[in-house]
């Protein structure tokens, strides 16, 4: 991205033997991810994988040898031709526990992500250039204690919001572009999610305008839709008394699973830290969300 995102994330620390080795008993490549896959998991990933080819064809219907030709997405390749690759793996689960190891329906929504991927442009999208006055909105800053990256998104503060979503296509633009910048932290041989915070401190309800109101949603459904499994939890902080009715707006966007990850959390460091410090150390967390960072930022 131009106009970089704050991006401070160290690289995760991997286990001795989480580098890819071959499984004896069906010859399955495995890292610390694919050894946690259950016997379903593991029988439903062979099923899906053995579609890639037709997936392909039909997301990329007007590419010659789209059926043949790895894909690379996330950083990970997916080849077609039989290839195993531990990491692969560790991606494709990602649709297939989506949509609760269901092979067709993971086909479905692989497409559709694959389709969009290439009518959104992502990869213009990272190299876009944005406004200095979105860079305040996003960070990616440390690590929790699986190892996991931590993006923080801050609506409030000193923030323009009006000015933010001015341009709300510019804005979805940017904030897809936030989230290809944080999956470049995630390794798919240790970890494969990620933990975001919302902050809301000194929003208002004004800030609530048709703009903002059309960015979130089309947000909401573009991660919802397109990046599967990749939220671990998500906190909303720091939410005026009068806003906490927004974070139930987000209920009919999102599925069950993924809006039992969320909570709404109080205000100020103390209450913060008490529901942030148990997964993120206090070295790796910013002063004013409990730990004692001073300039993550």
């Amino acid at each position: 991205m131009s106009a970089d995102v704050p991006t401070n994330v160290d690289p995760p620390l991997k286990p001795a033997e989480a580098t890819v080795s071959a499984d004896s008993d069906n010859n399955e490549p495995q890292n610390a991810l694919t050894q946690k896959f259950t016997e379903k998991e593991w029988a439903a990933l062979k099923e899906f994988r053995a579609l890639l080819p037709d997936i392909l064809g039909v997301a990329y219907d007007g590419k010659e040898d789209a059926r043949t030709t790895p894909i690379v997405i996330w950083g990970v390749t997916l080849d077609p031709n039989g290839v195993k690759d531990a990491r692969a793996s560790v991606v494709l689960m990602k649709w297939l526990r989506a949509r609760n190891l269901n092979v067709n329906d993971a086909k479905t929504m692989m497409i559709a992500t694959l389709r969009w991927r290439e009518e959104f442009k992502i990869e213009e999208a990272m190299k876009g250039t944005y406004p200095d006055l979105l860079n305040g909105f996003g960070h990616l800053y440390g690590r929790d204690k699986q190892g996991r990256p931590v993006m923080y998104n801050i609506y409030g503060g000193n923030n323009d919001i009006t000015a933010a979503f001015s341009d709300v296509q510019l804005f979805i633009r940017w904030r897809v572009a936030l989230m290809e910048e944080g999956i470049k932290n995630i390794d798919f041989e240790t970890v494969d999610q990620m933990i975001q915070v919302h902050d809301y401190e000194g929003a208002k309800l004004s800030s609530r305008t048709a703009n903002s109101k059309a960015a979130a949603s089309e947000i909401s459904s573009i991660f919802q839709s397109h990046y599967p499994e990749f939220l671990a939890q998500k906190f909303f902080i720091n939410v005026p008394a009068i806003m906490t009715w927004i974070f139930w707006l987000f209920k009919p966007l999102l599925s069950p699973a993924t809006f039992a990850k969320m909570k709404v959390v109080g205000h100020g460091p103390g209450t913060v830290g008490k529901e942030l410090l148990p997964l993120i150390d206090a070295k790796d967390l910013p002063a004013q969300y409990g730990g004692v960072v001073t300039d993550a930022w």
